[in-house]
């Protein structure tokens, strides 16, 4: 941390913020390349991170409510944000609670807009994890790898008593552990090849209704299962398991559930369909066709006028010719109405 005046800058916070910004504009991207109105995604983000905050801090006191409602803890530091605790799968949960009611004020599919963002939220997951190095957590077992991290005792200012969660490296003291595993680097490799597994198969087979959303989370949650066996950080157990371990079991089975009844859906959703709402209504405004179909005598297509060049028949000629070619009773022959 860092403080510029009275205003304190965490490494942490910093990284969080420039994930959000790689996929809101990775987003925008993809979405526009579909067929999208742009700058839709940066509207939807105004209600989706937001809502995606609270709920990663929800998940968090839900699923570590020791740390706040026990004997001799302060309830009020479940509001301290800023003392670190949000958990992905509140923040995409209750994010994506937002993104549906943004997307239904745009009157847009929401699925198809999971598809657009879903590889650069893995992303943002990415760089996030970038800020447990400076946090000094989220790590495994003790290891001699080459890329073992070393880590340090942390103390509370207040108390000068050791403490793991909200204790500072003042010191090189390292860890009896250390140096260990750098699971959140593990997990960081995993995001991006994720990311990239979800744009090759979107490309190539070209994902719809939410399928590509549904890979990327299917992905995810298998990286994330092994990794949680890896970390030795404290965490809450059911039936043996780590809370995050049955967490990432069910969700990957919904993902691949969803992908599985997404796909009799048919082909991608037409461009059409992702314009949004008040983006239609400009372009109606905006068509000079509009403005013509209001006037008695309207100029002739320019289909038409490239249907009937100048040196062809008349246009009498023409309509003896297809009463002529009608005659035969064909319906396919009969001609078009003018």
């Amino acid at each position: 941390m860092w403080h510029l005046g009275f205003i304190p800058i965490r490494a942490y916070a910093l990284c969080i913020i420039a994930g959000i910004i790689v996929a809101i504009w990775w987003g925008e991207r993809r979405w526009a390349a579909r067929g999208g109105t742009k700058g839709t995604v940066i509207d939807i983000a105004v209600f989706a991170v937001p809502f995606g905050l609270v709920g990663g801090r929800l998940y968090h006191v839900i699923t570590d409510p020791e740390l706040y409602f026990t004997a001799g803890k302060n309830p009020w530091n479940a509001f301290a944000i800023w003392d670190g605790g949000l958990g992905i799968w509140g923040a995409i949960a209750l994010g994506g609670v937002g993104a549906l009611i943004a997307c239904r004020r745009k009157g847009i599919p929401l699925p198809a807009l999971a598809d657009a963002i879903a590889p650069g939220i893995v992303t943002a997951q990415a760089i996030g994890r970038i800020g447990n190095y400076f946090n000094q957590e989220l790590y495994g077992a003790h290891t001699d790898l080459p890329w073992g991290l070393e880590i340090y005792q942390r103390i509370d200012p207040t108390t000068g008593l050791p403490n793991e969660l909200t204790g500072i490296a003042t010191g090189h003291v390292p860890l009896p552990d250390s140096p260990v595993h750098p699971t959140f680097l593990y997990e960081l490799i995993w995001n991006l090849l994720v990311a990239l597994v979800v744009v090759w198969a979107d490309r190539r087979f070209k994902l719809g209704h939410g399928r590509a959303f549904a890979l990327y989370v299917a992905g995810y949650t298998l990286g994330r299962c092994w990794i949680e066996f890896m970390r030795t950080d404290n965490a809450n157990h059911i039936l043996g398991l780590r809370v995050n371990v049955w967490t990432s079991i069910l969700v990957f089975i919904g993902a691949v559930a969803y992908m599985i009844v997404a796909k009799k859906r048919g082909p991608r959703e037409l461009p059409e369909t992702l314009r949004s709402r008040g983006d239609e209504r400009d372009a109606v405004a905006e068509s000079p066709e509009s403005d013509s179909s209001s006037s008695d005598s309207a100029p002739a297509s320019p289909k038409a006028e490239a249907d009937s060049p100048d040196d062809g028949p008349t246009v009498e000629a023409r309509d003896e010719i297809t009463v002529d070619a009608g005659s035969s009773g064909s319906d396919s022959d009969k001609p078009e109405k003018s």
